[in-house]
């Protein structure tokens, strides 16, 4: 039988991928070709690095099955401390998750657009935007369970003594962090980004901390904590 530590490092690397991926898709490839208050200059952006647009697609989509296999697997170590709370956090990014992929399509529009018949080129602009715009929000509407997914997670990991339990700290104010955000997204639009990083500052911290604690520690012992409520 695997053991925790095992399961808990497997769990480890599935993280780090969402992490990479994740990274590499949004803070690389959509922030270096994407303007969405310039749509000539994003359309030229993407046009000139096709390639690269079409590899931050795909890194988004490998982030996103890798972030609905990492529950599965961190429901094997957590299960005993709270069957509940596991069950709560694997529906959550099973949401999460598609909502994402769904959403994907708008990504994806402005390389069909390129090469659509219907559209001539003053249309193109517009409808690029608009689809991209499209993406930017549903990701914000995603984010809704994706930031969910950090209350169970952070209960759980404080609750079952298998890690430190600052790390159940940060991801519980990182879910209150990311609701907050998509609050303020959509009911304050111009309200100024970096405020909104600072928000979901926490998340980052506690999401980081517990991949790399999976990574080389694993787990605190091999027994986890169990609750009295199943």
């Amino acid at each position: 039988m695997t053991s925790i530590k095992t399961t808990a490092r497997i769990a480890g690397v599935v993280y780090l991928t969402v992490i990479i991926c994740g990274v590499f898709a949004e803070k690389y490839v959509r922030s270096t070709l994407v303007n969405l208050a310039d749509g000539a200059q994003t359309i030229i952006n993407i046009r000139n690095n096709e390639f690269l647009f079409r590899l931050g697609f795909v890194s988004d989509l490998l982030m996103q099955l890798a972030y609905f296999l990492l529950p599965l697997v961190l429901y094997r170590i957590l299960k005993d401390t709270n069957k509940w709370l596991a069950q709560i956090m694997v529906m959550s990014v099973a949401v999460a998750v598609a909502i994402m992929c769904t959403n994907m399509l708008n990504h994806y529009a402005p390389l069909l657009l390129f090469n659509a018949q219907a559209f001539n080129p003053e249309q193109i602009q517009p409808a690029v935007l608009f689809h991209l715009n499209l993406h930017n929000k549903g990701y914000h509407i995603a984010q809704l369970f994706f930031g969910f997914w950090l209350l169970p997670l952070g209960c759980l990991t404080y609750k079952s003594g298998l890690f430190p339990r600052i790390i159940g700290v940060f991801l519980i104010i990182g879910c209150f962090g990311y609701l907050t955000d998509v609050v303020l997204y959509f009911l304050f639009p111009m309200l100024n980004n970096v405020l909104l990083e600072w928000i979901t500052l926490p998340a980052d911290i506690g999401e980081f901390l517990l991949c790399l604690y999976l990574l080389i520690k694993g787990v605190k012992s091999q027994t986890p904590l169990k609750s009295s409520v199943s």
